[in-house]
């Protein structure tokens, strides 16, 4: 068996550079296209599409979710800065306005501190030197994450395929019996039409070889023979595709659509009790395998 794999994952990673440590989770779920989500320091911004890159060359569908953090424990320089010119611009306004309004108290640092604008963050520009030796540390803290997410993927891939191998033996020995019921089906509705016949043409004089001809078109319409191969190619088709080291998840997903087809043909085709229980029986495990099917890459 292949390594199939599912798009549902998590994934941690952490590395130390020289500038600081790098936090970086993965969480992948279900998606029917690759779509990467980013949640990075703003100063990082610039690195979202080489980000994406590097995700889009381990995840083929899905979506993806990726929380970064940077913690620069060397930087010694301060993170907010003051405009004291400002403040005391705020300040004197303030004293004006209550000394006019006759209003009890003093302006003080807690109502200046609520004026944003006094105390604001320094705004980090990072050159493109030291930007290239971030980008180092922080894809090695990066690749943690995705080898530890795509082992977890892989772990369930490895279930859903043994699953969907278990359903689609279920399957294909349904298929079988309506295969072996097949001759005996045929021969009833051919012994069924030629009664039906002779009582409406009672007394109506017919030639032999022309009643026999329409009534071989007849039992022609209810012969599922196609079908049947048609379902077992497909069937072979499934398994193989089970056996790739790559993302099938699309084309298991198009073949479960053309084995309903077929099902839904030889349902319409025979109108036989037995038989209609084993299409039921048949769509019911389609549709356990399609939903398994949406959740591999």
């Amino acid at each position: 068996m292949g390594k199939v794999i599912s798009m549902t994952g998590f994934g941690r990673g952490e590395a130390r550079g020289a500038q600081g440590s790098w936090t970086v989770e993965l969480r992948a779920v279900n998606h029917r296209y690759l779509d990467i989500g980013l949640k990075l320091p703003r100063r990082f911004m610039g690195w979202e599409e080489r980000i994406k890159k590097e995700i889009g060359a381990s995840h083929v569908r899905g979506r993806v979710d990726a929380y970064i953090t940077f913690s620069d424990e060397g930087a010694a320089a301060s993170r907010l800065k003051t405009d004291l010119q400002l403040a005391r611009e705020y300040l004197a306004c303030l004293e004006e306005i209550a000394e006019t309004l006759a209003l009890p108290g003093k302006p003080d640092l807690a109502m200046l501190a609520s004026y944003r604008d006094i105390i604001t963050p320094i705004d980090e520009e990072m050159g493109a030197e030291l930007l290239e030796e971030l980008w180092d540390s922080f894809r090695e803290a990066l690749g943690a994450a995705l080898d530890e997410c795509r082992k977890m993927r892989q772990s369930e891939g490895e279930r859903l395929a043994a699953d969907l191998l278990a359903r689609l033996h279920s399957f294909q020995s349904t298929v079988a019996a309506v295969e072996h019921s097949l001759p005996g089906i045929i021969t009833n509705r051919e012994a069924t039409l030629k009664e039906r016949l002779d009582i409406l043409l009672a007394g109506v004089d017919i030639d032999p070889m022309r009643l026999a001809q329409e009534v071989a078109i007849l039992v022609d319409k209810s012969d599922v023979t196609e079908e049947i191969v048609r379902l077992h190619s497909h069937i072979e088709q499934f398994q193989t595709f089970l056996g790739l080291d790559e993302p099938v998840g699309r084309r298991l997903d198009f073949l479960v659509q053309e084995l309903l087809r077929e099902v839904n043909t030889v349902a319409s085709k025979i109108s036989n009790a037995e038989t209609a229980h084993m299409t039921v029986a048949m769509k019911n495990d389609l549709e356990k395998i399609r939903e398994q099917v949406q959740n591999l890459e």
